[in-house]
């Protein structure tokens, strides 16, 4: 009975391993491109682009990318590496944010 019960727990840890591998970093959701329609460019590039709406950041980008966003005082707010796609950071507070992408640095107003 124990053997069964330490499977079965072991099972299910692996499974939760596998979910939470294969889901959107903690804080950024994936969404689709018209989601964000309302949303003001603050920078482009040929494969990424960032972009505010009222208390959230939007990310697009053609590849995997690594991102950190900062307060304005230099708190780090995220640090995450998302997907290709659209990918959305809803933030706590109004504000400017500073948004780090590789080498690419920008001022946020959101």
């Amino acid at each position: 009975m124990r053997k069964l019960t330490k499977y079965t727990l072991t099972v299910m840890v692996c499974i939760a391993m596998v979910s939470a591998a294969n889901a959107a970093p903690a804080g950024w959701e994936q969404v689709k491109t018209e989601q964000v329609a309302n949303a003001k460019s603050v920078m482009k590039d040929t494969e990424l682009e960032i972009k505010a709406s009222p208390g959230a950041i939007s990310v697009t980008s053609t590849k995997q990318v690594q991102i950190k966003v900062f307060t304005i005082l230099g708190r780090l707010v995220s640090s995450e590496t998302l997907p290709s796609g659209t990918s959305r950071l809803q933030l706590p507070t109004h504000g400017v944010y500073i948004v780090k992408v590789g080498d690419l640095t920008c001022k946020v107003a959101v």
